[in-house]
């Protein structure tokens, strides 16, 4: 018997594994009849050190962040997901989904993409690799 899930959780940020990764996010939502989150996070070492004291830099990032994940809720719903959310966290991408968004949404699969869209770590699938090993609930990873 195949695996029902209830609730998938899928993160965001515009690279393409990650968009393959919400398509098959709303694939499986529309499956079975699951919410789907979407999450996005800020990542604040990207910022310099004069950004990240501007509450206004910050502020003015995140606006625009939340604006972007709104297209991508959207277009769940366009897709036919009934259940749609969206959220944005702040920190280190793995460690924030594992410890901090996984806890509080408390989903059945999490979906990402095998590649992050920008530093050092995208060579290496880190933020990847670390939510496969360390969170608590099913992983799926494309590419």
């Amino acid at each position: 018997m195949a695996t029902k899930f209830k609730r998938v959780l899928v993160g965001v940020d515009d690279s393409a594994d990650a968009l393959l990764a919400f398509d098959y996010a709303i694939h499986q939502a529309k499956q079975d009849d699951a919410e789907l989150v979407i999450i996005s996070i800020l990542e604040n070492d990207e910022m310099n050190v004069y950004q990240a004291l501007s509450k206004d830099y910050v502020h003015g990032e995140r606006k625009e962040l939340e604006q972007h994940i709104l297209k991508y809720q959207q277009q769940a719903q366009e897709a036919g997901v009934t259940k749609v959310r969206s959220m944005i966290a702040e920190g280190e991408p793995g460690e924030t989904i594992v410890k901090e968004v996984i806890p509080h949404v408390q989903p059945d699969l999490l979906i990402i993409g095998s590649l992050a869209k920008k530093g050092i770590a995208k060579h290496f699938g880190s933020q990847a690799a670390y939510m496969a090993k360390y969170a608590p609930v099913s992983v799926l990873v494309i590419r």
